[in-house]
C-alpha cells in the first residue's frame, strides 16, 4: 500500500551550452528551453506522477461495502511493513496515511467496517480513544511534535476520503510547518519514506 517515491530526474544536457568552464554539454535546460508547443513562463514545474493514482481515486472503493474494495477492511490482512500499519489493537488498528499532510501523520481505524462514529460498540471507541492517545505519546517521542490535529471528517460532504469506513486521523504540527510550500506552492515536502516513519513510530510505540 505503500506509495515510493519518484527517482530523481536528471535535467536534460543543452547541446548548445556556450563555454562556461565546464564541458560543452553540461548545462542544465529547464522546460521552457526545450522547444516544446506552449509559451515560456515564469513558473517552474515540480513533477509527481505518483500521486495521479490519488487523483483518479485508483485506490478508492467502488461502493459503500466491505466487499467492495475498502483499504481499510484491506490493510489488516497484509503484514505490518506492507500495510504500514503502527499498532494493532484488538477492536482498532493505526496505519500511516499514504497521501499525508505531514510526515507522521496517521489514522486510527477500527476493523469492522462502520461508517458513523455513533456505530462504534464501547470496545471499540474505548480503544479508539486509547490508540489516538498511544499515537500522541508515540509521535511526541519519535520526533519532537509540538503539537496535533486530531479528528474525524464524517461523511462525504465533510471532506472524508473514504466515507464508508470510519477513521480518526492524526496529524503531528510543527511551528513553521505551514510555510509557503503548502500554502503557495500546494506542495507537501516529507522528508522520510513512509516505511522509516512506520518502523520509528512502532518502535516508539508505547508499551501495554
Amino acid at each position: 500500500m505503500s506509495v515510493e517515491p519518484e527517482e530523481p530526474v536528471v535535467e536534460e544536457a543543452r547541446k548548445d551550452a556556450p563555454e562556461s568552464g565546464k564541458s560543452p554539454g553540461k548545462e542544465p535546460v529547464v522546460e521552457e528551453e526545450r522547444g516544446g508547443a506552449g509559451v515560456p513562463d515564469s513558473f517552474q514545474r515540480l513533477w509527481t506522477p505518483h500521486r495521479m493514482a490519488y487523483i483518479k481515486g485508483e485506490n478508492k472503493p467502488s461502493g459503500a461495502g466491505a466487499e467492495d474494495g475498502c483499504p481499510f477492511c484491506e490493510i489488516p490482512k497484509m503484514t505490518d511493513e506492507e500495510g504500514l500499519i503502527v499498532a494493532r489493537g484488538a477492536s482498532v488498528y493505526a496505519v500511516l496515511n499514504l497521501y499525508p499532510y505531514n510526515s507522521g501523520h496517521l489514522m486510527v481505524v477500527p476493523y469492522r467496517h462502520v461508517a458513523d462514529y455513533t456505530e462504534l460498540d464501547a470496545a471499540e471507541y474505548t480503544e479508539l480513544a486509547e490508540l489516538t492517545r498511544s499515537a500522541l505519546t508515540a509521535l511526541r517521542k519519535a520526533s519532537g511534535a509540538h503539537g496535533f490535529n486530531v479528528g474525524m471528517n464524517l461523511g462525504q460532504v465533510a471532506g472524508a476520503g473514504i466515507a464508508a469506513h470510519l477513521h480518526q486521523h492524526v496529524v503531528p504540527r510543527w511551528g513553521g510547518d505551514t510555510n509557503f510550500m503548502p500554502v503557495v506552492g500546494r506542495t507537501r515536502v516529507l522528508p522520510q519514506l513512509l516505511r522509516e516513519t512506520r518502523q520509528i513510530l512502532a518502535d516508539a510505540w508505547p508499551q501495554a
